[in-house]
């Protein structure tokens, strides 16, 4: 007999997409505002990985928009996933392994995991 679990789950999709080295992106106006609020998210984040790798006693969640929305998907029994994309081009070897090297800093972190939350539900047959 089957009794009547109930899971909930969030999905959330973030596209970082346009960090870059700004001097060699030559980006101005709104697409340079844009890359630098990119390169400031992705900052907050690695500051977040890094105090949870380290398990600090303080993980800075609110320096960021994105960190302060993706808070609940990086504790308790979240399961986080992050793809990396490069460029095999010899000119992007910088950027692609600046983004390795977050990527290898990422997957140094664990969440905490804690047991999941069920909720049971009756079901009365008669």
């Amino acid at each position: 007999e089957r009794m009547g679990l109930t899971t909930h789950g969030i999905l959330n999709l973030v596209d970082l997409a346009g960090s870059e080295r700004l001097s060699k992106s030559g980006a101005t106006g709104e697409r340079l505002k844009e890359a630098q609020a990119i390169n400031k998210s992705l900052s907050a984040l690695g500051d977040v990985i890094a105090a949870m790798a380290s398990k600090e006693a303080h993980v800075p969640f609110r320096n960021s928009k994105l960190t302060y929305l993706l808070q609940p998907c990086l504790n308790n029994d979240a399961k986080t996933l992050m793809f990396v994309n490069i460029a095999p081009s010899k000119e992007s070897a910088p950027e692609s392994l600046c983004s390795l090297r977050f990527a290898a800093k990422v997957n140094t972190c664990a969440t905490n995991q804690q047991p999941r939350r069920t909720s049971i539900k009756r079901t009365d047959t008669m």
